[in-house]
């Protein structure tokens, strides 16, 4: 029974998320690539089922910071999070040149930019509580905590649990149950 068990918790999860991830997205991709706009809107929804250390927020209310560095769904990003928040946190998002160690980011996505490689931008991050997702092809060693990916024809993605814990963050099990792979803490 613990495979049947593990089934309907998934469904579960994604009874509770699909919702969240497929309206946004519908009306996006008449302005540009349904992909860019599923990413850009799990993306956004990833805040909900992430727990930071409580020290990484001024106070109960502050913003949620996704910064983004050389992606191509900015515009997306910021129509997604626009008005969203993650608890009592207001997401906000941030379009930075290169990631920097102690840059306020919650959340970083890196695509490279030409000033900062993927690889350069999650070292400038590491140590930090930040949950850092990247969108690199499977065979590439390294990636952020969440890598997208695509299976046939629709976006997924990865966890890695035990880099999340590794940083202090904690990932819920709703969010892991849609994972299409988790490397467990």
């Amino acid at each position: 029974m613990p495979g049947r068990r593990a089934a309907v918790r998934r469904q579960a999860a994604w009874a509770a998320v699909l919702p969240f991830l497929l309206c946004p997205a519908a009306t996006w991709a008449q302005d540009g690539s349904l992909e860019l706009a599923i990413k850009a809107t799990y993306l956004v929804k990833f805040a909900a089922f992430v727990e930071w250390p409580a020290n990484m927020f001024e106070t109960p209310s502050s913003p949620l910071t996704i910064c983004l560095v050389g992606t191509p769904f900015s515009g997306v990003a910021d129509q997604a999070a626009a008005g969203q928040a993650a608890g009592q946190h207001p997401l906000a998002v941030r379009h930075v040149a290169a990631a920097t160690h102690g840059s306020g980011c919650h959340i970083l996505f890196s695509a490279g930019a030409p000033g900062q490689s993927i690889a350069e931008a999650l070292d400038a991050v590491r140590g930090e509580p930040v949950l850092t997702v990247t969108d690199l092809p499977a065979a590439t060693p390294r990636k952020g905590i969440i890598d997208f990916v695509l299976q046939s024809g629709h976006v997924r993605f990865e966890i890695d649990d035990r880099a999340a814990a590794q940083e202090g963050l904690r990932i819920s099990s709703q969010l892991l149950a849609l994972a299409i792979n988790v490397t467990p803490r």
